[in-house]
């Protein structure tokens, strides 16, 4: 069995894998206060709740964007699971040329969802992930990481609007039945998911006319559905992409994956 983790800021999502199979997943809360030994028993939990035991895992990869949580989750795995964790960086070997002056500036979700997209997807992909940052990355058909744009998530960009605004109040992230909103709760709503629709149906178009061709648009991350349902550039939904990514990554580092795609 593998065991993948994703430490976003806002959420770490595990994932357990047999073979290429996902097994079981679970979306947690990140916390950078919680420790190793707290998180560990938590993880544990929830494989035996799934009905797997830590002795079975037999491998693991992480990607992190949170510095201050990649040493607690290397503990964590190599006290409760026994297993030194591949931990995933711009050096790795991901299938791609990174065209990217500083590839080290580049998230390693990025670099996973990346490589994830291409290797089902091998043609011009823009992968959008909608995470605490909702993230656009252009790669081409020749296995190209060009790079990409970083947009406030939603979940941020309504926070701030609840935050600064001391009439409004919070809302459910759903979506309202018509645009012009007849109360302030659907106005919310309709600015929120029909503007960030918008957004991304915008961003799209100047990256294909930067690139000069169409692409196939492939949306990830938790807020996936919701955006992709109301934005008409998204064609392809992977939810759990980085997962994948990861399970794929792990089996390149160790030879059972191929090497080239092109």
């Amino acid at each position: 069995m593998l065991l993948v983790a994703d430490i976003g800021n806002t959420n770490v999502v595990l994932g357990i894998y047999d073979g290429q199979v996902l097994k079981a997943h679970w979306r947690l809360a990140t916390d950078a206060k919680t420790t190793a030994d707290e998180y560990g028993i938590l993880f544990t939990n929830l494989l035996a709740s799934a009905g797997f035991l830590p002795r079975q895992v037999s491998g693991a990869i992480m990607s992190s964007v949170v510095p201050t949580l990649t040493a607690t989750f290397e503990t964590l795995i190599e006290q409760y699971f026994h297993q030194r964790p591949l931990i995933v960086t711009s050096e790795m070997d991901t299938g791609l040329t990174i065209r990217y002056p500083n590839p080290k500036e580049i998230g390693s979700d990025r670099l996973v969802n990346a490589a994830a997209a291409y290797h089902k997807y091998p043609r011009d992909l823009i992968i959008v992930d909608f995470g605490t940052a909702t993230t656009f990355c252009a790669v081409t058909k020749e296995a190209e990481y060009l790079g990409g744009v970083i947009a406030p998530g939603l979940g941020i960009s309504a926070e701030a609007l609840f935050t600064r605004a001391a009439k409004l109040s919070k809302v459910e992230l759903a979506r309202p039945k018509t645009v012009i909103g007849t109360d302030t709760g659907s106005s919310i709503q309709s600015g929120l998911l029909f503007g960030y629709a918008g957004l991304v149906d915008t961003l799209v178009k100047r990256i294909e006319q930067e690139l000069g061709r169409s692409t196939s648009v492939i949306a990830t991350g938790g807020l996936s559905t919701i955006i992709a349902s109301e934005a008409t550039s998204i064609q392809i939904i992977e939810p759990l992409l980085t997962l994948d990514g990861l399970a794929l990554l792990y089996r390149r580092a160790n030879g059972s994956a191929p090497t080239a795609w092109v």
